[in-house]
């Protein structure tokens, strides 16, 4: 999978650009604030349909304007494929795939398939469980566009089922109501999340061999990492989650059974919205003992492994997105980082020009104030 073209017009600081990228390494090279990542988040919004920035449409519109463009040609291993974007303030984006309107988030994700790394993931270890759990999402969605509509519906449920529970923590006549109606949506909730587990264990199984490869690559096979899901249903193993049935019955006993804990809690207190990823190193909790330089290289592991299952899933390597990520490396794993990346393609933003020595055969795009030059 190879990104050729990207066309932007009014998103954030850049006015208007064109960008051509070459196959193997892309190094967007300049100052802070120049546009290098607005010019990656243009990229990563083509392919996860949002801003990995946590930014609205209307934020991304250069100051000044009332809508902003993107037109992204891309080509995997069987067709040239074109995607535009249309943001408008106060108004839906429309997209379009190769001039036919795009009109689910379904549909989007998993055309382009990318690899986003930026600094906040080098934290996904010592990180709360929200991080951890978005990298599930956003890897397997990219896989299974039936784990993205299960995701989707879930997160309607939970915020129905949520709705009903505060309401119940404010007033007698709304928690009879609440008692009345909230195991129609808890027994959906235990349906859509049985799928959703089922697909994240699947999916830490593979990154288990995939990340325990690369770390004791990286460490000459000194240290091993392990992974395991941590769900909330309290089934007695990981493996157990597999079996939907079993998961749906075990979440729908706590929910259903536990009505005034989560009304003094005042939100849903078991579900996939709760489960985390339990990361040991040499057997012992990673989040608390391993060393910082230890909690990087296991993100570095975690993020290769998620290209690697990719390739393995979908036979061809996906877009490899690094945001700002090699100053934060120490200089033996940023040397291991750029040993793995040069027979994939990869878009890196930097503002250290010794990169260019590093990466010789980068094709490298100076960036200053919203413009883009080859250099």
């Amino acid at each position: 999978m190879q990104c050729k073209t990207i066309q932007v017009e009014n998103f954030r600081n850049i006015e208007s650009a064109k960008v051509e990228f070459c196959p193997q390494v892309n190094l967007l090279l300049g100052d802070n604030a120049q546009g290098k990542t607005n010019l990656l988040e243009a990229i990563a919004m083509m392919a996860l349909g949002k801003s990995f920035r946590g930014a609205r449409d209307a934020d991304l519109i250069r100051f000044g304007q009332d809508h902003a463009t993107v037109t992204l040609d891309y080509c995997d291993h069987i067709r040239d494929m074109r995607l535009s974007a249309t943001l408008m303030a106060g108004r839906r984006r429309k997209m379009e795939q190769n001039g036919l309107p795009i009109a689910k988030m379904s549909d989007l994700i998993g055309g382009l398939r990318v690899v986003l790394f930026c600094p906040e993931h080098l934290s996904i270890i010592k990180s709360g469980p929200d991080l951890r759990r978005n990298f599930l999402d956003v890897a397997i969605s990219q896989l299974k566009p039936v784990y993205m509509g299960a995701l989707q519906r879930y997160q309607k449920i939970l915020k129905e089922r949520n709705r009903l529970i505060k309401e119940a923590s404010e007033s007698e006549s709304a928690r009879r109501i609440m008692e009345d109606t909230v195991d129609v949506w808890s027994e959906q909730l235990a349906h859509e999340g049985a799928i959703i587990a089922r697909y994240r264990v699947e999916y830490i199984q593979k990154m288990r061999k995939a990340a325990r490869d690369v770390f004791e690559d990286m460490t000459k096979g000194q240290e091993t990492p392990d992974f395991h899901y941590l769900g909330t249903a309290h089934l007695s193993c990981e493996e157990e989650y597999l079996d939907t049935k079993k998961t749906k019955e075990a979440y729908l006993k706590l929910l259903t059974t536990s009505h005034a804990r989560e009304i003094g809690a005042g939100y849903t207190l078991w579900g996939i919205h709760r489960d985390d990823i339990d990361i040991t190193l040499n057997g012992v909790c990673a989040r608390l003992f391993a060393s910082q330089g230890q909690q990087r290289s296991l993100a570095l592991a975690m993020k290769l492994a998620e290209g690697e299952i990719c390739r393995e899933t979908c036979a061809e390597h996906p877009v490899y997105l690094f945001d700002d990520v090699l100053s934060e490396l120490d200089a033996r794993r940023r040397d291991y980082l750029t040993s793995r990346i040069r027979d994939k393609q990869v878009i890196l933003t930097t503002c250290e020009t010794n990169e260019m020595a590093r990466l010789c055969e980068a094709n490298v795009i100076q960036v200053k104030k919203g413009t883009f030059t080859a250099v």
